[in-house]
């Protein structure tokens, strides 16, 4: 398709792809942060750090995902002085309005999570020493999921497969709903009651946070006190760091300089910031297939901006366009004035 792609020597190398592997693909491999940073267009997973964006030559097109709390507002101004285009994955969508970007990560993450799990009730990690789903003659694993979306679909299937007691929770019936018809399985549903919250909470030895956040104006945190209600040696998986978190003891660990796993009222919190980059492998080959169809378009369209003018999910990925915050989301977050994008791409 025309492109000449750039790749940082070692950026494959923890999923054990070396940096022939990408020069027999095509790839030019450079040995730099700095020289693919003057590429027109580049492809990252954490958001464009300060550094980073200043090394960025003006009107370069960024794409990563958004995690709003790695943004600031210097941050964002510095882009808007350069002109930087920043499109996040979260916001891109399809045809039906779903972003497949967030699809593939919520699908990794929900399964993800109850592996995890597994690992940290298990004595040789500091847990209670519990088999996740239990065998005859002993009470199954009882695992709460907050959130009925994509990945706490994939954490109640994976959950019922090893034989745990799975309750999930959701205030979007629709979910509830749409969740017991694809699991063929007899499976406890419930709205975000507060009483009956409280009573699982309990007795539950995993809680998973899976609610989405994105382009939402409503935030639903699970409160102190419920925590403070659990079983000594529980767990609490937040699958949500990226967006804030689902719980109000897991809010202080979207900051840098707190640890990721903690312990709070006896209570196990793992709140790393992506559950994916635990099988990165995986991971990259799930996105890459996403990318291929992604770069494809844009070359058929005559480019990034024409892609942008004709196809409207694409261009609702953007964040930052043509010097203007073109994201209502993420521009309330820092009271930055936002703009429709329309209004600067070229022969709307």
């Amino acid at each position: 398709y025309g492109y000449r792609v750039l790749v940082q020597a070692g950026a494959g190398l923890t999923i054990n792809y070396s940096d022939t592997y990408y020069a027999e693909s095509g790839a030019e491999i450079v040995d730099t942060a700095r020289e693919v940073l003057q590429a027109d267009i580049i492809l990252k997973i954490l958001p464009p750090t300060l550094e980073e964006v200043e090394m960025m030559r003006r009107g370069t097109v960024v794409f990563s995902f958004l995690y709003l709390f790695k943004l600031s507002k210097p941050l964002l101004e510095l882009m808007l002085r350069k002109r930087i285009n920043a499109a996040a994955y979260e916001l891109m969508c399809d045809e039906t309005g779903v972003s497949p970007f967030v699809t593939t990560i919520s699908e990794i993450d929900g399964s993800s999570s109850i592996t995890l799990a597994a690992e940290l009730l298990s004595n040789s990690n500091g847990g209670k020493g519990i088999l996740l789903g239990g065998i005859p003659g002993i009470s199954p694993t009882e695992v709460v999921i907050i959130g009925a979306g994509v990945a706490g679909a994939m954490a109640a299937r994976s959950a019922l497969a090893m034989g745990a007691s799975v309750k999930v929770f959701d205030n979007d019936i629709g979910k509830l709903r749409k969740i017991r018809h694809e699991l063929h399985e007899p499976l406890f549903t419930s709205t975000l009651q507060p009483n009956m919250l409280r009573n699982v909470f309990r007795s539950a030895d995993v809680v998973i946070g899976a609610m989405q956040y994105i382009n939402k104006m409503h935030f639903y945190r699970i409160s102190s006190d419920l925590i403070r209600e659990m079983k000594k040696g529980s767990i609490i998986i937040d699958l949500r760091m990226a967006q804030g978190g689902c719980f109000e003891t897991t809010m202080e660990a979207c900051f840098t300089d707190h640890p990721a796993i903690f312990e709070k009222y006896n209570v196990l919190h793992f709140c790393e910031l992506s559950l994916s980059s635990r099988v990165a492998r995986t991971t990259s080959i799930a996105l890459s297939n996403i990318f291929i169809s992604l770069f494809t378009s844009m070359a058929d369209s005559g480019g990034v901006d024409n892609c942008a003018l004709f196809d409207r999910g694409f261009a609702s990925g953007y964040y930052t366009y043509s010097g203007k915050m073109v994201n209502g989301y993420v521009a309330n977050h820092f009271n930055l004035p936002v703009s429709d994008i329309g209004l600067y791409l070229r022969g709307y």
